[in-house]
């Protein structure tokens, strides 16, 4: 009796892992289809209040009123999401365009193209090792800059030579491209900088 009542537990309880299982992997394959969305994954390189826009439309439908069945996946770093891009695991990267310009850089020919801005000006700001009185931005010319995060490529002193004076609140890699790309000449940025 006791070999029969573990046959019959052990074999329900298979079943209701296979059952288990199957539902797991079956949940969501059909909902987009079913629904006439089109999927789209967009990997973010953080969750930050900056894109609270980006939030806002994703809870009030937006997404969904122009046919896309929206999947929002944190990458946890532009590297991370650029990679996800690169290999198709997503198709949308949402980040700052210092990673695409790295892949650029390198001389790739699947590279990210910058397409869209959610933000006005970048939440970044500079800072120093040791206090700087009356700091300028000429300041940084002959100095290494590491852009982005740690971990970023740095910018070196070669390549910080020309700093723009921006207004109040705009980020000078914002206003002067050519200095996140140091192996293209200034001159083929020269429409993009703003100078003063």
């Amino acid at each position: 009796m006791k070999k029969s009542i573990r046959s019959l537990s052990g074999r329900a309880v298979s079943a209701f892992l296979a059952l288990s299982l199957s539902a797991a992997f079956l949940t969501g394959c059909s909902a987009s289809q079913d629904s006439g969305l089109t999927p789209v994954t967009l990997n973010e390189v953080a969750h930050s209040i900056f894109y609270a826009p980006q939030y806002a439309a994703i809870e009030l439908g937006y997404f969904e009123d122009e046919g896309i069945a929206l999947t929002l996946v944190n990458g946890g770093g532009a590297d991370k999401v650029m990679t996800a891009l690169i290999s198709g695991d997503a198709d949308i990267g949402f980040m700052g365009s210092e990673a695409g310009i790295y892949v650029y850089q390198e001389g790739s020919q699947d590279y990210a193209v910058n397409f869209a801005q959610l933000t006005q000006r970048a939440g970044n700001f500079l800072v120093s090792r040791t206090p700087k009185e009356d700091f300028q931005w000429t300041d940084l010319k002959g100095t290494s800059v590491l852009g982005g995060r740690a971990g970023g490529r740095p910018i070196t002193g070669n390549s910080v030579s020309q700093i723009p004076s921006p207004h109040p609140g705009q980020a000078p890699a914002a206003r002067s491209l050519h200095l996140w790309i140091p192996r293209q000449s200034p001159e083929k940025f020269s429409d993009k900088v703003q100078k003063n």
